[in-house]
């Protein structure tokens, strides 16, 4: 592990940025000293031949008159005694003007002024940093990467941008920035529903919501952006026909980190294909199960699919239990959790830990020595005001609940999502903001989880998913099958019923969408015509 040396020298006293400094490449995986303020040049020097540091960050916030003859000094030690350390400095943009005029600045390999944001910073320690002392990069699959970046949780991002040339360039930037451990790849919707069947292309929307992937070099020359800076890991999304296919170039092309695949969805029910919905729910296990047989993570989209469509917590935090029944009865040993925050956006930070908590008690109870859940957080794309001000607070706010529950992975939503699709600048100052977030909460954050009311809800939560899984057990009422709840047919059917429902699925095809729902105290609920709230065994007892 690489070491970075720190001191404020001559009679400079001020270390809030030296200190700032090291914090922020401590964070970078850089050990790290701090050899005071005040610090004479001899001192300096004893302490550079202590602790052999490979960076030796200088501070000096004085008068500019009177670092003349230190910086000369020191320039003298440095190119007699400490050619092999990499010097920089942080100081005033008067001293370093004043300096570079009398030419005490050629030992420095980078001064900062002040003016720089934490990207800037972050991406000068990564450029240093990026190759492990050991000659090797950054473990490059998901569970070696998680332990690599302990105690912080990997940072992920979604990217892809209207044409191939363009998403490469903007990955090797967000590479070289060591901001970001997960590339996720967007493809355009043509390439997730037609990249085997081009001719179906409707070739108006190419680049349409992402990159337009059209074959295999496509995707090795995307991968090939990744293999710079801190060399993160890439994954894409499943596509939504032909999937096992899909899955196998993936593998093949992106050594992709994880299959992202939903359970119910990308089917007749939302348009994202033509499939039928008990066809989609066969194919998408299928390829859970190729992806286990390959001890390959598994995530599947599937809870926040409901609530993006409004449907009431209870039906959530069930979505949630059964998708990872299926990936666990699939053989998936790691499976990817995914936990989107603020879906909807009227749900309140109280309600929304609790729904959580309650998906986390159900998904983790099925753990055992075959099988383990990863815990991975987002902000809710829909909660994203389009003031960018206020996004930011917004994207801020969202990360400090999101650690509540200690995730593994974040996945980051640029602020300025709601606009326009991030492009590189974007997506660093919005990976800067959640990290100095977790940093934070990393170094001691109340615990949210213990008021009353989170737990009185996540409690009321379990219990209802459990209703919502207990009829849909009994679909199968003649015990046709050893496993209803991992059946296609049967998940299929508690769909068509209503038993899983929302009310943005009215009029879709295999689907119910008559439910009603609406927001009390932050917390969605089920509701009669009247507007009521009804209970989820009520719900159940008139819907069937």
């Amino acid at each position: 592990m690489k070491k970075i040396l720190g001191a404020a020298i001559g009679s400079c006293v001020h270390v809030a940025g030296i200190m700032n400094f090291l914090s922020i490449a401590g964070c970078a995986g850089f050990t790290t000293r701090f050899a005071g303020s005040a610090v004479s040049t001899d001192l300096l020097k004893n302490e550079l031949r202590s602790f052999k540091p490979d960076i030796a960050g200088i501070s000096y916030r004085l008068s500019p008159e009177s670092s003349e003859v230190l910086f000369a000094e020191l320039e003298e030690m440095a190119l007699k005694d400490f050619k092999d350390v990499t010097f920089i400095l942080g100081t005033t943009k008067t001293v370093a003007e004043h300096l570079d005029k009398k030419g005490l600045l050629k030992i420095f390999d980078r001064v900062f002024t002040g003016g720089e944001n934490r990207s800037e910073i972050e991406d000068f320690l990564s450029a240093k940093n990026k190759i492990k002392t050991d000659g090797t990069v950054p473990p490059q699959n998901l569970i070696d990467r998680i332990k690599y970046k302990k105690p912080y949780p990997l940072l992920r991002h979604h990217y892809g941008r209207p044409t191939v040339q363009e998403t490469f360039k903007g990955i090797k930037k967000i590479s070289k920035s060591g901001l970001i451990d997960v590339v996720s790849l967007g493809p355009d919707q043509n390439a997730q529903e037609f990249f085997f069947k081009p001719e179906k292309m409707n070739r108006k929307q190419d680049g349409a919501g992402g990159v337009p992937i059209r074959n295999e070099r496509d995707l090795e020359l995307l991968y090939s952006a990744t293999r710079t800076g801190n060399f993160p890991l890439m994954r894409c999304y499943s596509g939504t026909n032909d999937i096992l296919k899909f899955a196998e170039v993936l593998r093949r092309t992106i050594n992709n980190a994880w299959c992202a695949v939903p359970l119910c969805w990308y089917n007749e029910i939302d348009n994202r294909s033509r499939r039928k919905l008990g066809t989609a729910i066969k194919e998408n296990i299928e390829v859970m199960k190729w992806h286990a047989d390959r001890d390959i993570p598994v995530e599947v989209n599937e809870s926040h699919h409901w609530s993006l469509r409004y449907a009431h917590d209870a039906v959530a935090v069930a979505a949630a239990f059964i998708a990872a029944y299926a990936a666990k009865k699939s053989g998936v040993r790691t499976y990817v959790s995914q936990y989107m925050f603020n879906t909807p956006p009227e749900t309140s930070f109280i309600m929304d830990l609790a729904k959580m908590l309650a998906k986390i008690e159900l998904i983790e109870s099925l753990h055992d020595k075959d099988f383990t859940s990863v815990r991975e957080t987002r902000t809710g794309l829909y909660s994203m005001p389009a003031d960018f001000n206020f996004a930011k607070g917004q994207l801020a706010a969202s990360t400090v609940l999101q650690m509540q529950i200690e995730p593994s992975i974040v996945h980051v939503v640029a602020y300025c999502e709601s606009s326009f699709a991030a492009k590189p600048p974007e997506i660093m100052e919005s990976a800067a903001i959640v990290k100095k977030v977790i940093q934070d909460c990393i170094g001691g954050c109340p615990d949210m989880k213990n008021d009353p009311r989170v737990i009185k809800r996540k409690d009321e939560l379990v219990k209802d998913a459990c209703l919502i899984i207990s009829k849909i057990k009994s679909l199968d009422a003649d015990k046709k099958f050893k496993d209803p709840l991992a059946e296609p047919s049967i998940i299929a059917l508690a769909i068509k019923k209503g038993i899983l429902d929302a009310p943005h699925l009215q009029g879709a095809s295999g689907a119910c969408g008559r439910i009603r729902t609406a927001f009390f105290n932050g917390a969605n609920y089920a509701v009669s015509e009247s507007g009521e709230i009804i209970s989820e065994k009520d719900r159940l007892k008139r819907l069937l």
